[in-house]
């Protein structure tokens, strides 16, 4: 038996379930896939840009009026291996909280609109049967699950579904990266994220909620070779390049089963927003972590995609308007973004980042520039 259903969202992380509740309050019938159980800690670094504060306000989220309370950040501290440092304030107030919490606040928020969620929903093939219609295989349990969709929207990741087309030629870096996470409790951290670079990439640490902190890795998979499996491994023996890292980890104690990693990881080098199907959140672009906006940029896409989406799901644009306009939106959105994240990307890894401290002393603007070059603009939707 095939299931009808308007649009099918694949993928409950930020961009898919802030999609699917957009999509469900415009009164159109919305599948939200997972292949994995939610909530669920995610490899991440939990990091809420002040630009995420407006494009929550348009999902109806207040993140500061919830319980338990988010962590606050006011600056941007960078701590380089020989201990030379750059602090910049960031342009506004950005919030701590973990995906648990808030991938659980979006879930709650998608379904009250009337969005249908199924997790441990393994997606086994995604075919577009004509211009108005698509076909989703999915394998549930022990059974097997087909839906007819006249819109499915990529949210699933860096890790496409089978059967789904890889990327497009040199879309994604060459360089292979490992991402992993764990929450710390018992590290007193003031109002500020802190960047540490080590041998093979940086580690973040930011607050979150209920005094916890969370420490996330970018590494190149090369750099971890020999590190050990786990991430308490890994995290130890790349802290051994920042003795101020080591020491400051030194004094917490990593929260149990909030331990998780990803890899392979490739960096975005352009914007992917449509296969077969539009793109959002980390399937459309894979910013550098260090830059602190792939929270923004899942919520962004999802409020671009869904408005293009809703429009031609109501016969106001036709297949193709729908396909060039969000191509078009995106790509105006996030390239110029992307290029000025992978520069960053680039000075950070520099030989010559030992002089950035005192440059930026000389310097103030360019400390500014380093927090808010990456930053998207708001977009005037609260009124």
């Amino acid at each position: 038996m095939i299931q009808e259903i308007d649009v099918i969202v694949a993928g409950a992380g930020i961009a898919g379930s802030s999609s699917a509740l957009q999509l469900a309050r415009q009164g159109h019938r919305t599948l939200l896939l997972d292949r994995q159980a939610f909530p669920r800690h995610k490899t991440c670094g939990e990091f809420m840009s002040p630009e995420t504060k407006e494009m929550l306000e348009v999902l109806g989220i207040n993140l500061g009026s919830r319980t338990p309370v988010p962590g606050i950040m006011h600056n941007a501290r960078i701590i380089l291996p020989h201990g030379g440092e750059i602090i910049a304030p960031l342009p506004g107030n950005a919030t701590g909280i973990s995906r648990y919490e808030l991938d659980r606040i979006l879930h709650e928020k998608a379904q009250s609109a009337g969005a249908e969620i199924v997790t441990k929903a393994v997606v086994t093939g995604i075919r577009k049967l004509d211009a108005t219609q698509y076909e989703v295989d999915t394998r549930q349990g022990d059974g097997k699950v087909t839906y007819r969709a006249r819109a499915v929207i990529g949210a699933y990741g860096t890790k496409k579904p089978r059967g789904v087309a890889s990327a497009a030629q040199g879309t994604r870096d060459e360089t292979v990266y490992i991402g992993i996470k764990s929450h710390y409790s018992g590290i007193t951290i003031p109002e500020q994220v802190e960047l540490y670079f080590c041998e093979g990439g940086y580690i973040g640490l930011s607050p979150i909620e209920e005094g916890k902190v969370n420490v996330a890795a970018l590494l190149t998979l090369d750099s971890v070779q020999g590190s050990g499996k786990s991430v308490q491994e890994i995290l130890q023996t790349a802290a051994r390049s920042n003795r101020r890292l080591h020491d400051r980890l030194g004094k917490g104690a990593p929260v149990p089963e909030t331990q998780v990693s990803i890899a392979p990881l490739h960096l975005s080098d352009t914007p992917e927003p449509w296969s077969e199907f539009p793109h959002i959140g980390d399937a459309m672009l894979m910013i550098p972590p260090l830059c602190g906006d792939g929270m923004s940029i899942a919520l962004r896409s999802s409020l671009i995609c869904s408005g293009w989406t809703d429009r031609y799901l109501k016969g106001m644009i036709s297949y193709d308007e729908w396909q060039t306009g969000y191509s078009a939106e995106a790509d105006k959105e996030f390239t110029r973004l992307l290029k000025r994240a992978r520069r960053i990307q680039k000075l950070a890894f520099a030989r010559t980042n030992r002089l950035y401290p005192g440059l930026a002393r000389m310097f103030p603007g360019l400390a500014r520039y380093v927090v808010t070059a990456t930053r998207l603009s708001e977009t005037g939707m609260i009124r």
